[in-house]
């Protein structure tokens, strides 16, 4: 294990914003060891490469929000400004820019971690559909056996008593 993996997990740093998976510009520039001023000035020389579905920057509810849930600290002494997200396609255009071979190690470590949560997220999805088709065929058990238990107890309704012909 290599010093950046062993002071940031990437697949811990991708978090849910605005239902998309993202990472920070904060730990993108720390992966890529460089500095988060110096990666965003090369954002901004290229914004046209960044559409809002590359990258976005979070609002104050959105910042702190992350920061509660996930126990982001202000590492960097206070954020002068709120942070940018960066999707996949993002992470993908952004390695255009940043040529070195730290940049290219570590965007290729970032795309397999995005890979590996979008997998795991489709496996979840599956496990889920299984686990409500079982609970419908259990609570349809549950209602015939309750009709069960009540034609036992009261055999007189269990058949209609009622003939053929009838006003």
């Amino acid at each position: 294990m290599d010093l950046i993996e062993r002071d940031l997990k990437i697949d811990e740093r991708i978090y849910s914003v605005r239902g998309r998976q993202v990472i920070l510009d904060r730990d993108l520039a720390l992966l890529y060891q460089v500095e988060v001023a110096q990666m965003n000035r090369q954002v901004k020389r290229n914004i046209e490469r960044f559409p809002d579905d590359f990258m976005f920057q979070l609002t104050k509810d959105e910042w702190n929000h992350l920061k509660c849930q996930n126990g982001i600290s202000n590492s960097r002494g206070g954020d002068r400004s709120l942070p940018y997200a960066f999707t996949e396609q993002g992470v993908s255009m952004l390695a255009g820019l940043l040529r070195s071979t730290i940049a290219i190690e570590a965007n290729i470590r970032i795309i397999r971690a995005f890979v590996s949560l979008r997998k795991a997220c489709k496996d979840n999805e599956m496990i889920l559909h299984r686990i409500e088709r079982i609970e419908y065929r259990q609570s349809n058990a549950e209602f015939r056996i309750e009709e069960l238990f009540s034609k036992i107890e009261n055999p007189k309704n269990a058949y209609s008593t009622q003939g053929i012909f009838f006003d």
